[in-house]
């Protein structure tokens, strides 16, 4: 019984090319199709080429090295044909000119690698498979120079099929300078075989790469969050005499938010919401720097201006920390420095209403030597609560509306709810996140942090 391989004549065509270098020509007609026999029953030679291919397809489903496994389908390619050398010729993005990636002769590399390459560059530009026989006495001029100095008689060259969505292009090529060789119809088939099974290989190789690249990379966002996780306070301040209570949430692709809570020597608590343009070193930096400073040194202007001075030397050319920082006194006597933050909120629980302290100052590493001032001055009186929070709350995007963000009106539509029941900073913070994350079906392309802090009462 026959063993018959059918192929689109376009993929695999018959066409006699002797001695003229030519392309394969598409199917004529709507829908027509050609076939070739590549193998017959009773043949060597085909049992030869079947054998070849299962073994090709085993290495390649099985291979963990990739350049061992194309020395071993170059070789293959070489003797399946009975060809003198084989070379696998490659080209990506990265490269200007296509490059010879595998050259094997006789079962070993080659050092000298000249090739025809006319043949190379006009099957990765057409994608179509060629072949050619010189017979003797023949010098056809369209066929290359090199061809011809390289004095060699039967040419063949298929190209190696990345994809449709791939950049890559590549050819698998093999020669001949033996007077009696000459390359037909089923050698050209199972050299397209071939070079196929070498195109699932770098796939296959391209794909597990990937697949570990975003493995580190899912992993060290992990750790980032872990580590940032870790600088965060308890989110319920402990510090008597105050109610303050935190919230944060990283994003899913990056982190740069933080929160603290630091009783100063004075009795005063400070409160702070810091949002880092850079890496994770600046946010683990800044915190640590506020603290040291706002143990000795209760005024935030003061504060923000040293750290500003020691920041500015480490952080690169576009990277900044936005920052509010809140001091507020056992009395209620409060001051606010805002370092290009979005503007803090305060409930008014005499007045049932809400106040906007919009006044700010530069964003922190801006502008070295800078001195903050305070933005705002207010008092606190019992029940009262101010609201800090980063601006990835108020840019949570509608999952199916992108146009409709969570705004400043959604937080003080949970404000004034949750100030009208005489709610807690506590229960401020619950509703907000929990609102918050509703809105946006818990997608969050930044950071949110939320810090809410008030007097008993």
């Amino acid at each position: 019984m026959a063993l018959w391989k059918r192929k689109k004549q376009a993929e695999v065509p018959a066409v006699d090319v002797s001695p003229e270098l030519t392309a394969p020509a598409p199917p004529s007609g709507d829908g027509a199709t050609g076939s070739v026999t590549f193998f017959s029953a009773g043949s060597s030679s085909d049992r030869r080429r079947v054998e070849v291919l299962l073994d090709s397809i085993a290495r390649v489903s099985a291979s963990p090295d990739l350049d061992n496994l194309l020395d071993h389908v170059v070789d293959s390619a070489i003797q399946a044909t009975q060809a003198e050398r084989g070379i696998l010729v490659l080209q990506d993005d990265s490269q200007s000119k296509p490059m010879v990636r595998v050259a094997r002769g006789g079962g070993i590399a080659l050092e000298d690698v000249r090739y025809s390459t006319s043949v190379v560059a006009k099957v990765m530009d057409s994608g179509q498979p060629m072949r050619s026989t010189v017979r003797a006495g023949e010098t056809p001029a369209d066929l290359g120079a090199s061809l011809v100095d390289l004095k060699l008689r039967a040419v063949m060259c298929v190209p190696v099929d990345m994809g449709e969505k791939s950049s890559d292009r590549g050819v698998l090529y093999v020669d001949s300078r033996a007077a009696t060789r000459e390359f037909d119809d089923a050698d050209l088939g199972l050299f397209h075989a071939l070079a196929q099974h070498i195109a699932i290989a770098m796939q296959n190789r391209k794909l597990a790469l990937q697949a570990v690249d975003r493995a580190r990379l899912q992993r060290s966002l992990e750790i980032a969050e872990e580590i940032q996780q870790g600088l965060m306070p308890d989110a319920t301040s402990k510090v008597e005499g105050f109610v303050a209570h935190g919230w944060f949430r990283a994003a899913e692709h990056a982190a740069g938010d933080f929160y603290d809570f630091v009783p100063t020597q004075s009795g005063a608590l400070a409160g702070v919401v810091g949002d880092v343009s850079g890496p994770a070193l600046i946010t683990a930096t800044a915190q640590a720097g506020l603290r040291a400073y706002l143990r000795l040194n209760a005024d935030p202007a003061q504060v923000l201006s040293l750290l500003n001075q020691d920041l500015s030397e480490r952080m690169e050319i576009g990277m900044f920390l936005t920052l509010a920082l809140v001091v507020v006194e056992p009395d209620g006597n409060t001051r606010i420095v805002n370092a290009g933050h979005p503007p803090p909120f305060v409930w008014r629980k005499a007045s049932q209403s809400i106040e906007c302290l919009k006044a700010h100052e530069l964003a922190v590493g801006l502008s070295e030597g800078h001195q903050y001032s305070v933005t705002s001055s207010l008092k606190l009186e019992p029940g009262d609560m101010l609201l800090v929070y980063s601006d990835g709350l108020v840019e949570a995007r509608h999952p199916t509306r992108p146009d409709r963000l969570f705004g400043e009106d959604g937080l003080r539509a949970v404000l004034s709810d949750v100030g009208f029941r005489g709610g807690s900073a506590q229960e401020l913070i619950q509703e907000l996140s929990r609102n918050v994350l509703e809105f946006c079906d818990s997608s969050r392309e930044d950071d949110m942090t939320l810090v809410a802090i008030g007097l008993p009462g």
